[in-house]
């Protein structure tokens, strides 16, 4: 394991360092300017060289980069153009929402989508797998905002059964933290079960055709027992391949379902940021992101290896 970690060390910095580039280059391409932001109402041309000049904004392009990323080997992650804050206490103000919400969601990824791709996989009535393949593409189809949405209005609105708006922290109230906490974990993690669930029943239905199948049901196996220690044994890597790679949609669709339901994450931070055009915050959000799935997807090769002896770490 540790040659493997080893071996993925250059494969690694070599992502970062691109995503890095991308991070620092993509907001600076969209329109409008910080400084523009922070001069007011009516700002005179030299009011606005003068804050560019204060926060180092006409320096070229290749020095603040190389003085960004100095101050992120160091630990330094910046300052917040607009609030004057450093931006690693913004992040850490705002980061145990995201987490709660993407860990729940994970949770109801793994188990949404392992009992509809094991349903999906196992019956054998025509009509009933049709049914369940249709609500399986509802599901991959219909994006996360509009079941938020339809959420709301039915355990919100239609029936005041749970909170659709802001948060508790879980650790402070784990009950009313809960309750606020499910309805926008449902509506995220939804359609990457849905996708889970689509492979994990391909994959068993190839599963069922091999030779294995046939002796354990020739020497008298159960049907459940076949599903689950055959089956469903032999097809659980493509389901841990496919919660690892759908970690960066559960991050990218906690933009939309944070606004949706009001919480203050960093979904909600990086939705100001691009509105203020605050280069410094939004830049290492997106570093921040490529950096969490590319970590998933090393430890997904990990898990993968130790739920198969047949496959061996960076083969």
């Amino acid at each position: 394991m540790v040659r493997f970690l080893i071996r993925k060390l250059p494969s690694l910095v070599f992502v970062l360092l691109a995503s890095s580039i991308v991070a620092f280059a993509l907001p600076r391409l969209a329109p409008g300017d910080v400084a523009v932001t922070l001069a007011g109402a009516d700002p005179t041309a030299a009011n606005i060289a003068a804050i560019r000049q204060q926060l180092g904004l006409d320096r070229p392009l290749v020095i603040q980069y190389a003085d960004w990323m100095a101050g992120l080997l160091q630990g330094d992650l910046g300052q917040s153009y607009l609030l004057r804050r450093s931006v690693s206490s913004l992040i850490g103000d705002r980061l145990g929402s995201t987490v709660e919400l993407a860990a729940l969601a994970t949770l109801l990824v793994i188990a949404i989508g392992t009992a509809l791709g094991v349903v999906v996989g196992s019956v054998r009535s025509r009509w009933a797998r049709t049914g369940l393949d249709l609500v399986n593409s509802f599901l991959v189809a219909v994006p996360s905002f509009v079941t938020g949405l339809g959420l709301i209005l039915v355990f919100g609105v239609l029936n005041r059964w749970l909170p659709v708006s802001g948060e508790v922290a879980f650790l402070d109230d784990p009950v009313i933290g809960f309750q606020f906490l499910i309805l926008p974990a449902i509506a995220l993690a939804l359609p990457p079960a849905a996708v889970v669930a689509r492979l994990l029943q391909a994959e068993m239905l190839v599963a069922r055709n091999e030779d294995y199948v046939d002796l354990a049901l020739s020497k008298g196996a159960s049907g459940a027992r076949i599903t689950i220690r055959h089956v469903l044994r032999n097809s659980v890597g493509t389901a841990v391949v496919a919660v690892g790679l759908q970690v960066g949609n559960l991050l990218a669709g906690a933009v939309i379902i944070e606004a949706i339901f009001n919480r203050n994450g960093l979904g909600q931070l990086a939705v100001s940021s691009v509105q203020t055009r605050d280069f410094t915050v939004l830049q290492v959000l997106i570093l921040a992101v490529v950096f969490v799935a590319v970590i998933c997807q090393i430890l997904t090769e990990m898990i993968l290896a130790a739920l198969d002896p047949r496959i061996t770490l960076g083969a």
